[in-house]
């Protein structure tokens, strides 16, 4: 069968998928079952699944889990995470355990500046465009008022805008910078549709302009799109306490513990290498409930990345001090997030998080799930300096290596018992199920020999 088709997104769903098996899998009907059966029962609700994505043939299921004890700002939390590795719920929940008993996280936004450009061409004298800029400035807010009025009333819209001289870098390059505000909601939308309209504005207002002649009428847009690097849309989060109430960890003392936490901080400061893996950390935490309730994980990946190497090197985006006594753990965050528009409300689950959550604003997302990041950050570091990472990850992967194995709920049981003491390992566990089920053979066989006999 060919391998190519013209109009596959004008089929329906159902042949959509027919057509995917027929040509790609060894066992189509088995395999058309199995993917249908991830379909949701509610066929109104995978419509709107299906309405979040282009071409959808099935559903892809993450597990749902939640994070309870988490104290913020004085009140209580439990966070929804979306993820599907068990440990790093099952850390968080200890650290936020941990700082529960320590007056617990707290958290605040810095600001919330929002960013767009608007790149374009121009080989006109930049002199003359900063002498007119202040009525150009005028005409553009003018000319976008039919889209920014909503969002005006609701205490948003537009910061400012600014003209940077990019041509030292590459020739007749400028761009039009602009800050917004927008209040609860993430604002792509909003932000993309203000800054395609500056472009279509720019274009007439130098083409118009008596104070532009020749070839200086003529502009050219590159492009005009919203920035996911938003280092003035930041908050922080943090924790401290006097170093004795760390009390003992592992076989550290509180002091010894404090002094190793930070100098484990320093390194991935230091060290590019350790920083990434670092910041992964932070990010078990922050995407599990960016995902929960369905804001871009991606768009706050590559914010928090771009920010983490903002001086020229790569660096951790957590920080640690002990001072006169006091042991200190922050983190500094740069993320937008939105909790009205977009899939918040449409996704089911995603309503539910927020709902959870107390229905919290934008900002108060913002310091949740920084608060999310530093607790996972908290906790992995802590088992690093401490009894190692592998003892706590394997013992939450250990169910999984049994799924992938094929242990049936007896040999789970038994399997889970032996290990509660040892260290956990794939091959570990598969030899110690092959031990018991050749003691099991045995059995079985010394049975049928004693019936034989008899």
């Amino acid at each position: 069968m060919k391998k190519s088709i013209s109009g596959f997104s004008k089929l329906s769903k159902r042949k959509k998928l027919r057509w995917i098996v027929e040509n790609f899998f060894k066992d189509p009907e088995n395999v058309m079952r199995e993917l249908m059966s991830h379909w949701h029962q509610n066929e109104e609700q995978q419509r709107v699944l299906d309405g979040f994505s282009e071409n959808t043939i099935s559903n892809y299921v993450l597990p749902f889990g939640v994070a309870p004890n988490f104290v913020i700002n004085d009140k209580t939390y439990v966070l929804p995470m979306v993820i599907e590795e068990s440990s790093v719920v099952a850390a968080a929940s200890s650290a936020a355990k941990f700082w529960m008993e320590r007056d617990g996280f707290k958290a605040k936004v810095i600001a919330t500046k929002k960013v767009g450009q608007v790149h374009f061409s121009w080989s006109g004298n930049v002199d003359k465009l900063n002498s007119v800029f202040e009525e150009l400035d005028a005409q553009l807010r003018i000319d976008v008022s039919h889209i920014t009025a909503n969002m005006e009333n609701r205490g948003g819209g537009i910061l400012d805008i600014s003209l940077l001289d990019m041509t030292h870098l590459e020739d007749d390059y400028f761009q039009l910078k602009v800050n917004f505000e927008t209040c609860d909601s993430m604002g792509a939308n909003f932000i993309n549709s203000v800054l395609e309209e500056f472009g279509r504005s720019l274009k007439t207002f130098v083409a118009t302009n008596e104070g532009f002649e020749g070839k200086e009428k003529e502009l050219t847009i590159i492009m005009a799109i919203l920035s996911n690097y938003t280092p003035e849309c930041l908050v922080r989060a943090w924790v401290e306490c006097p170093v004795e109430d760390l009390g003992k960890n592992g076989d550290l003392n509180a002091s010894d513990f404090a002094q190793k936490f930070c100098k484990a901080i320093r390194i991935a400061h230091i060290d590019p290498h350790r920083a990434t893996t670092h910041n992964k950390g932070i990010f078990n935490g922050i995407d599990a409930v960016v995902l929960a309730t369905a804001n871009d994980f991606r768009a706050v990946e590559s914010c928090g990345h771009t920010y983490a190497a903002r001086d020229g090197q790569y660096r951790s985006l957590s920080y640690c001090s002990v001072e006169n006594g006091i042991f200190k753990f922050w983190l500094d965050l740069p993320i937008a997030l939105g909790t009205v528009g977009g899939l918040t409300k449409l996704h089911p689950v995603a309503r539910r998080s927020l709902e959870l959550l107390g229905n919290p604003s934008a900002s108060q997302l913002m310091e949740i799930i920084a608060v999310a990041g530093l607790a996972q950050n908290f906790a992995a570091v802590k088992s690093l300096v401490t009894t190692g990472i592998q003892k706590g990850h394997m013992k939450m992967h250990l169910l999984n290596i049994l799924n992938h194995l094929g242990a049936n709920e007896k040999e789970v049981s038994e399997t889970v018992t032996y290990f509660k003491d040892k260290v956990v390992s794939f091959s570990a566990v598969r030899d110690f199920l092959d031990l018991i089920r050749g003691e099991k053979k045995k059995d079985i066989n010394l049975l049928t020999d004693q019936k034989a006999s008899s």
